[in-house]
Order: structure tokens, then sequence, then C-alpha cells
């Protein structure tokens, strides 16, 4: 893809998020044109902190490609593999051009993460986003992810969407189930994040456990937006119950 196409400039970005009880990460590298920025999040449950850095201008500490996730920064250090999952693949119009995305859901994630003195073996379940594309001026999103287990013991995840690639067919929505994608209605985000609903009834609750926010102003480029960690139960259409899962929610509203 060029970087530029009908004077609007590429964005893209790869995204990777894993989620258990104990431990939940992500990282990612996003480049708007020629400018790029890195960033890495740890929540531990156990104690209760969440370790973050985001880096302007640069990749920084964070390495990311389609099996590997690593983070070497100060006395941070993660390194998990990642398996390939079933993947969603979407291209949407946006604005007087076109985006792109692709969507893995639950693949396996294992490695170890050191904090400082304490280092953790991680045995746990991820997603992972690749998008790009020449987005709208000004572009708004919410969106969830996460992995979890039914009531009768199928794994799940999800890739959940409103704002970007969420037309009635053929949208990102998607539920895994067993490692199969199934692509879901359109979702409601509540106001304050605390819940996504279907027009059916069907609805994920979320418990906030720690937040990633950041606001940048680069005048070219403004970006606003939080993203939660926390526990989830609920059901999705489709008579999938939600016995508990652990991810994120996100809103995003950014000019670029």
């Amino acid at each position: 893809m060029p970087l530029f196409r009908g004077g609007r400039p590429l964005k893209r970005w790869r995204y990777a998020g894993v989620y258990d009880p104990t431990v939940q990460l992500c990282a990612g590298i996003v480049h708007v044109g020629p400018l790029a920025q890195a960033f890495w999040a740890v929540w531990e449950s156990e104690g209760r902190r969440l370790r973050e850095r985001t880096r302007l201008f640069g990749r920084g500490a964070v390495r990311l490609d389609a099996a590997r996730l690593r983070v070497r920064d100060a006395d941070v250090l993660v390194d998990v593999g990642l398996d390939a999952g079933a993947p969603v693949e979407v291209v949407s119009p946006h604005g007087s051009q076109y985006i792109w995305t692709r969507k893995q859901g639950g693949v396996r994630a294992r490695g170890i993460v050191r904090l400082g003195e304490r280092e953790r073996r991680i045995d746990a379940r991820a997603v992972i986003d690749e998008s790009a594309g020449y987005h709208a001026r000004a572009t708004a999103w919410e969106w969830s992810a996460g992995v979890g287990e039914s009531v009768d013991g199928r794994p799940v995840a999800w890739n959940l969407v409103a704002g970007v690639h969420d037309a009635e067919c053929a949208s990102e929505r998607t539920v895994w189930v067993d490692g199969v994608p199934h692509e879901l209605a359109p979702v409601r985000f509540a106001p304050d994040l605390d819940a996504i609903g279907w027009a059916g009834g069907e609805a994920l609750r979320f418990e906030q456990q720690a937040e990633r926010r950041r606001d940048d102003n680069l005048l070219i480029v403004r970006s606003r937006y939080r993203q939660p960690f926390g526990r989830f139960t609920g059901n999705f259409p489709g008579a999938i119950e939600l016995a508990e899962g652990w991810g994120v929610m996100e809103r995003h509203d950014a000019r670029w």
C-alpha cells in the first residue's frame, strides 16, 4: 500500500493483547504516514499494578511480528510466542478511500514476563489486530477484544467494534468458539464502557480493573483514547454464554 492515496496518508498498526486472570498485557506499533509510535502495558492482578509506556517517533522497545511479541524496556521484559489462528479479514470504504483489517482471536501465547526481579511464565490466549488504510481525517471507534470460556467449557474469543468495519454484514465483529470464527450482529457500547449489547437483548458486562488512557496533540495528528483492562461476563448471540472472560474495552477518537 503506498504511503499516500487520494491525499490521505496511510495508517497502519499491529497490536497483540494477551489476556488471562493473573496477567493482561498488550503492545503495538502504529504508523501514521512517516510517523511511528510504539506502546506496551502489563497489568498484574496480584499487586494490582499497571506498568506501561508509550514512545513517540519510533518503534522503541517493542518488536511484534506474526509469531512473536517482544518488549525490552528498562527492567521490563516480555517475550511471548504467538501461534497462528483462524483469521478474519475485511476491507471497507472509509471517507473517500478504504481501510483493511485482519484479526485473529484466541491464539495461544506462551513465554515469559519479567517485571524487575519478578518473572512469570505465560501460557494464555491472545487477540491479534493488523490494520491499515487511508482513514478519513476524523475517525472514531469503540472496540473490545478478549478471551474466555463458555459455561459448557468451550474456549471463546471475540473482536467487537462500532465505528469502523461495522457494516450489517461482512464486518469484523467476530466470536471464535473452539477456534472457529462466526460473525456477529451490530453492537452498542455503553457510554461508560461497562457493557456491550445486541438488539436481541444479549449483552456482555465489563468490570474494569485498570486503564490505559492517553491524549496526544501533535498539531497534524491528534489522538484521545481509553483502553481499560478487566473481566467480562454475559452472553453472545447464538446461545453462547460466557462463564468468564478477560480483555479490553476501548474508545478512540483521532484526527489524522
